[in-house]
């Protein structure tokens, strides 16, 4: 298989990242910012160079590192320094950096031993160097002591802004640019790749193999240990980097979750990210571990974070590679349906075989497509997918089957399959296959040329023409599934979900977070660290989750009082402050029909509490009805646990007594959507069952949907539960209503709920964060002012997923006067509207893009101020990749002009800045005649810097800057 080819000319890739401030991904364009230089480039695109234990050492890791430098073609001056040699390889050594000659040292590369690193980088910080490379080991990996260095380098580092790769690392090659610092043993090709890696071992094994193969690369960077810069950083850095057009990741540990996935989810869309991350057996990870000093989670939450960020995760090492050539040279498929046309039937069995086994499934041929392969076809084909063709198939028969496969509504994609038999001509049918890759039919094309020299020439033609070529037919199907779980996982990212529940209204009482809180720190105040049951219902119930009702009885008397109230049958719980198991002491009682049964109840879980925990454990029992649900209704689990890498962690599947034998679930990131809830149930055996079987409904998905959403809040936003399950939670099918008989309902029920939380042994500060920011509540406000005489109200919140369909509404709400003065040039409606546009936008990253909306008021039927029918305003803060400055615009509906929603809306995106950390706010061009604007920002403390005009419009324009907080640029 021919691979990614190496760059051929210095011509560049056109910038996939770029587009508008409201477009498919934000580009900082720092022609207009002045930030003409990301910083990070430090590293990997330095004008001058030192080698901290630079050597003349035959085999040391100085030398090498030093030649490879001095012998590199990146044009730089490069630097050694050495206490003991005044010379290195000929070339004037210095005994520290310091003593340098006057001129700004853009980047160190340090190979001193590790208890000798600090110095040397507190030197590196006094005269103002911005990047370092650490290879030297013995870090974090030799345990506590390694650590303490480790800290004491990064705070040094943090004072100065200088940001590191490593330590324990091979360095970093950037072979567009032609800078090589590792002690690699050559230099990468030129191409498109970028190569991340957290072992320098496999970097050297990578390197030495893609110069066999003719494989290119813009970025090799090994990571070690991630002191500093971590994946984060680098999937930021190459995603605006034009040269690479993918990225490839070999990882051992994940580092910052948080910031992985924020750069993840931004970048996905625009350029692959593909991931190797063993560790999927404990042997593995427990070496993993070991080699980088990390913590490292569950698999299967990483699998699924993977997932959540719309990377591909592949198994191997040639996945890596095959993948990224896939991807360049194909389009994603819509499905997981392939055809395969074949001159022999064994590969087609064997191609079939992976395919389903790997999660596909085989195209139907419709009855149109069956008609046309019959006109073309000898009586003995396969009349079936496989299309074996037979034989004796000619280049011309293998093009038409193509052609009419290719066509057909029911497949994904296509696989063509040649073995080479006496009357076959492999290279005059790859020729005849050529203008399909050229002809945009808008499904992948791979292509399995099995056998040695006879095929090796039509092999290079296929590869030539953008086909992706395979030894093997099972490899193939492998890497078409692997695009087709990639194209779900970009799918799922950007998924409108439905709007759930009424809309907002704006509560001037007191929130049910708040509520939440209060009840967490009273219970905390009392020395607890578990709720009872009645707490934890009454937790859930302030999130809006249904809860059995449930009264406490601390004697028989109130225990015959709240059943007689509930009404019978009841079922008797034991109450208690630290048990949770309660059918292991034998603390639960149901069908419980009459007062005499309830009195015998209550004495008999007493008593047998009292023999298997003792006394101090039963504080009485509670009184709850005993439901009766309809047939074919089922018991699920809800749950949350934490993950040391990702904090929690959601659990749904199937419940009840049983779950932790039948272990059928599937997890989840908080917080979650309609969407990614109703993704997290299809990933469950039971959720077949809740799709009715046997003769029964549905059970009532939206109603689990928002159930599951307002869990996740619920997770999201109490910070101190360490655990939390419902289980059993209750749906049955849908049924018609008994007391509505107009109305189908669906029962959904929580039974029965612990909450764990952390101890008091535990601050605030050390309590694990959620690995994906949830909503920004702090940032909704209700916004009341006068204009004119005229009273104005408006609510200001962040964007929510659910508010794409709104937002197109909004749009269509400006003139072309208006759309024309904000992106200074006509955009058309549907360019504005776009899915793929819009998704990005309202699936905001709050930790790096937040959008507001103002909303026009409404009043509920308590006079209660909540949001209306559509979206009045709209203004986005877009942090800048590596700096603490932002980019700020904003846009207002035109039937609103003049009214003062633009000034505030502005105002409440400063306010949102500021607190965000941001240090300056920028508008990078107004048009001299949007007068408006202009006036808003100057009301709101803008300052305006004319720009230069342009000479094509002659117009003159300025620039907007707003400082909110001192503190350093980087």
């Amino acid at each position: 298989m021919s691979l990614v080819q190496t760059q051929k000319s210095s011509e560049q890739v056109p910038n996939s990242n770029q587009g508008d401030l409201y477009g498919t991904t934000f580009d900082p364009a720092h022609d207009i910012l002045h930030y003409d230089s990301q910083i990070l480039d430090s590293i990997f695109a330095p004008k001058v160079v030192a080698v901290v234990g630079a050597s003349e050492t035959n085999g040391s890791v100085g030398r090498t590192i030093f030649w490879n430098l001095i012998s590199s073609p990146f044009g730089g001056v490069v630097y050694p320094v050495n206490t003991k040699r005044p010379s290195v390889l000929g070339v004037k050594a210095f005994p520290s950096l310091k003593v340098i000659p006057e001129v700004k040292i853009d980047l160190i590369v340090v190979a001193v031993p590790a208890k000798a690193v600090p110095r040397v980088i507190q030197e590196a910080v006094d005269i103002g160097v911005k990047g370092a490379i650490i290879i030297s080991a013995g870090f974090k990996e030799i345990g506590p002591v390694g650590i303490e260095l480790e800290s004491q380098v990064l705070k040094i580092a943090r004072s100065g802004n200088m940001r590191i790769i490593g330590p324990n690392c091979l360095g970093v090659m950037n072979p567009i640019s032609g800078i090589n610092a590792t002690f690699a043993s050559t230099m990468a090709r030129r191409g498109h790749v970028g190569f991340i890696s957290q072992s320098g071992a496999l970097c050297t094994a990578v390197l030495d193999w893609s110069i066999k193969e003719n494989v290119g690369f813009s970025a090799f960077v090994s990571v070690g240990s991630m002191l500093d810069v971590g994946w984060g950083d680098l999937i930021y850095y190459l995603g605006d980097d034009p040269n690479t057009r993918c990225i490839i990741i070999y990882m051992e540990t994940i580092g910052n979750a948080s910031d992985f996935l924020s750069a993840a989810r931004e970048v996905a869309l625009t350029k692959p990210i593909i991931v190797i991350k063993p560790g999927r057996s404990a042997a593995a990870a427990k070496a993993a571990a070991s080699h980088t000093g990390s913590l490292t989670g569950s698999d299967d939450v990483l699998e699924i974070a993977f997932q959540r960020s719309g990377c591909l995760r592949v198994s191997s090492i040639s996945e890596l590679f095959y993948m990224a050539e896939v991807l360049d040279k194909q389009p994603l498929p819509k499905g997981r349906r392939l055809t395969f046309v074949t001159n022999a039937g064994g590969p087609g069995v064997i191609a079939t075989d992976a395919q389903i086994m790997n999660g596909g499934s085989l195209a139907a041929i419709s009855d149109e497509t069956m008609k046309a392969l019959n006109e073309i076809l000898p009586d003995a084909w396969s009349h079936n997918n496989p299309i074996d063709i037979l034989g004796d198939a000619s280049p011309e028969r293998y093009a038409k089957t193509l052609e009419i496969a290719a066509g057909d509504p029911n497949s994904d994609g296509l696989l063509v399959i040649l073995t080479p038999q006496s009357m076959t001509d492999p290279t005059l049918t790859a020729e005849m296959l050529k203008p399909y890759a050229k002809k945009q039919i808008g499904k992948p094309i791979l292509a399995s040329w099995m056998g040695g020299e006879e095929v090796a020439e039509g092999k290079k033609i296929l590869s030539n023409a953008n086909i992706p070529i395979f030894d093997y037919p099972d490899q193939a199907a492998l890497m078409f599934n692997y695009m087709a779980q990639y194209s779900e996982n970009l799918k799922q990212l950007y998924e409108t979900p439905v709007l759930l529940g009424e809309s907002q209204i704006l509560e001037t009482s007191i929130t049910p977070a708040l509520k939440a809180r209060e009840l967490i720190q009273k219970v905390r105040s009392s020395g607890r660290d578990l709720l009872t049951e009645y707490e934890s219902k009454l937790l859930l119930s302030y999130y809006g989750i249904p809860t059995v009702e449930t009264k406490v009885a601390f004697s028989t008397e109130e225990a015959v009082d709240a059943a007689n109230a509930i009404g019978y049958p009841v079922v008797l719980k034991i109450h208690s402050e630290t048990i949770t198991h309660k059918t292991d002491v034998g603390g639960v009682k149901l069908n419980l029909q009459n007062a005499d049964s309830v009195i015998a109840a209550y004495k008999l879980i007493k008593t047998t509490v009292t023999e298997r925990a003792g006394a101090e454990h039963f504080l009485g029992v509670t009184v709850q009805p005993f439901a009766k649900f309809p047939d074919g209704s089922h018991e699920l689990i809800l749950g949350s646990s934490l993950d040391p890498q990702f904090g929690p962690v959601l659990l749904f599947g199937l419940g009840g007594s049983l779950v932790e034998v039948f272990k059928d679930r599937s997890l989840g990131l908080p917080p979650l959507t309609s969407s990614l809830a109703k993704h997290m149930m299809k990933k469950t055996k039971i959720y077949n069952a809740l799709k009715g079987v046997r003769g029964h409904a549905s059970c009532d998905f939206a109603a689990i949907e928002n159930l599951m959403v307002q869990f996740s809040c619920l997770v999201a936003e109490q910070p101190w539960i360490k655990e939390i399950d419902i289980n059993p939670l209750v749906v049955s099918p849908i049924i018609k209503d008994p007391l509505n008989p107009g109305k189908d309902v669906g029962l959904v029920l929580a039974l029965d709920a612990r909450v764990l939380l952390h101890g008091k042994n535990i601050l605030e500060s050390e309590l694990p964060k959620l690995a994906i920011r949830p909503y920004p509540t702090q940032y909704v406000r209700y916004v009341d002012w006068e204009i004119d005489g005229c009273q104005m109200q408006s609510i200001i919140r962040p964007i929510k997923p659910e508010d794409e369909p709104a937002l197109v509404e909004f749009h269509k709400s400006l003139s072309q006067e208006t759309v024309t003065s904000r992106y200074l040039h006509p955009r058309s409606l549907d360019a504005r509207i776009a899915h793929e546009r819009l998704a990005r936008i309202c699936h905001s990253d709050y930790n790096r893009d937040i959008t507001l909306i103002a909303w026009e008021v409404e009043l509920n039927e308590e006079s209660k101020p909540r949001e209306g029918q559509k979206i009045i305003a709209a203004s986005r803060i877009s942090k800048l990749h590596g700096f603490n400055d932002a980019v700020f615009t904003f846009m207002v509906s035109d039937s609103y002009h003049g009214r003062g929603v633009g000034t505030q809306i502005v105002k409440q995106g400063v306010e949102v800045a500021r607190s965000e950390g941001c240090r300056m706010l920028i508008l990078p061009e107004i048009k001299s005649n949007n007068t408006a604007v202009l006036r808003i920002l100057e009301r709101c403390g803008f300052n305006l810097i004319k720009l230069q005009s342009k000479e094509e419009t002659g117009q003159d324009a300025w620039r907007a800057e707003k400082p909110l907080q001192t503190g350093p640029k980087l």
